[in-house]
């Protein structure tokens, strides 16, 4: 088999960007020729790893406030991402695919990339779907926590009649935001199509789930053409990135501190989190770790105690093996690193899927969860001092660790997309 050309799209922040670099380089690894499509100021992450960039817009990443606000908000956020930062523009990036893909002997795409299925029906180019969290694929078994989505979070385990009725609701409610999508297909002469976030999201081919089997299983009402790779990693800001002089100085002097981050979103409307966690680690006693955000994203602390050191950021993989607990957000890329890790964590969901990744974790018998709205000084604190103390934590996490170690989440996607597309080439 001789290697073909492969286009890799996808949206979001670096949870989103990084699996699709770690499957490019998979990809590459194996003589295939790769591209990633993605937002503009990415291209500095992507090119010096040796693979093409195309850019879709937008081309400058939004800062305000107010925006970032709406995005973080449980209520309106997912409609906010979904008709203010992809569907303004998917006409703009329908063409820049249709430019991308030139030639493409296939074309992978995360769910958020509206464009892309279009593309595929309309020139008939081989498609790859993939997921990163379980609570993309909807199941009415094994139902999503989605905080401000149909209200998810707020019900308990339900029956499978009630998850329908709820999943109905969510289906019926975001409809209405689908329109540019409806329109594009008229206009490029396609069928109605079915419903972008659910059904038409999925390639009739081969949909990955880009995610370890510890958070979530295949369900009977998945697609049948659904696979479970496990995680695929990757976690550097430059080819190569280690831990700083300075951090991994602070790592060597002393016991293993309490990690605390929020990922490369939230700590954007970090709000009171900093201020609050540094008062628990005084309450503690415990050294810490704070990573900020790099440089565009910096946010002001108050003096730092002895034993604490804040940093802009650090590759996961280096720093949380030599974390005691991790504090974060739950988003998927920073849980999966967590659960590679083997430490245990205290989960601070904000929005998305982090609500449904914080409770497949806590499920584990590995982490705490304290609801955004209530994080404060006394319930980290409370939280905390049971993950340091109870070292049942630390051996189930242990344990944990040993099954995502056993997943090569990189190779069996590629295997799976070899062997459906390119076995008889």
């Amino acid at each position: 088999m001789t290697g073909k050309r492969i286009v890799i799209t996808t949206f979001g922040s670096l949870g989103d960007l990084h699996p699709a670099i770690a499957l490019g380089l998979g990809l590459k690894a194996r003589g295939h020729h790769v591209s990633i499509a993605v937002n503009e100021f990415y291209r500095r992450k992507i090119e010096p790893e040796g693979l093409e960039f195309y850019p879709i817009p937008p081309e400058r990443e939004n800062r305000d406030p107010a925006l970032i606000e709406r995005i973080l908000d449980p209520k309106i956020g997912a409609q906010t991402v979904i008709c203010e930062l992809v569907l303004s523009f998917v006409r703009e990036t329908y063409s820049n695919l249709m430019q991308a893909t030139q030639d493409a002997d296939l074309l992978i795409s995360s769910d958020f990339v509206f464009a892309a299925p279009l593309l595929a029906e309309k020139t008939g180019i081989p498609w790859v779907s993939y997921l990163l969290s379980p609570s993309s694929f909807f199941s009415l078994y094994d139902p999503p926590r989605l905080s401000g989505f149909a209200n998810l979070p707020q019900l308990p385990v339900l029956e499978r009649a009630l998850n329908r009725a709820v999943l109905q609701l969510a289906r019926l409610s975001t409809a209405r935001w689908l329109q540019p999508i409806r329109q594009l297909r008229q206009e490029l002469g396609l069928p109605p199509g079915n419903h972008p976030l659910f059904e038409d999201k999925y390639s009739p081919h081969l949909v990955l789930g880009i995610f370890s089997s510890v958070l979530g299983k295949p369900q009977p009402d998945w697609v049948s053409q659904a696979q479970i790779t496990g995680f695929a990693f990757y976690d550097r800001l430059v080819p190569e990135q280690k831990l700083s002089a300075e951090l991994a100085d602070f790592l060597g002097s002393g016991s293993p501190p309490v990690v605390f981050t929020l990922g490369s979103a939230v700590v954007r409307r970090a709000g009171n989190s900093y201020t609050e966690s540094l008062k628990a680690v005084k309450v503690l006693g415990c050294r810490a770790v704070f990573l900020v955000g790099v440089e565009e994203f910096e946010n002001e602390l108050p003096p730092l105690p002895d034993g604490t050191i804040a940093v802009d950021y650090a590759p996961f993989s280096e720093l949380f093996p030599r974390a005691a607990a991790i504090v974060h957000q739950g988003g998927v890329g920073t849980t999966a690193q967590a659960l590679r890790a083997g430490v245990p964590m205290l989960i601070v969901p904000y929005a998305f899927d982090q609500p449904d990744n914080a409770a497949r974790v806590v499920r584990l018998g590995i982490a705490l969860q304290i609801p955004r709205e209530s994080y404060r000084c006394d319930r980290a604190v409370t939280a905390l001092h049971q993950l340091l103390s109870n070292p049942t934590y630390k051996t189930i996490a242990q344990s944990v660790k040993e099954r995502v170690d056993a997943e090569d989440g990189v190779q069996s996607a590629c295997d799976a997309i070899e062997r459906t597309f390119f076995k008889l080439m």
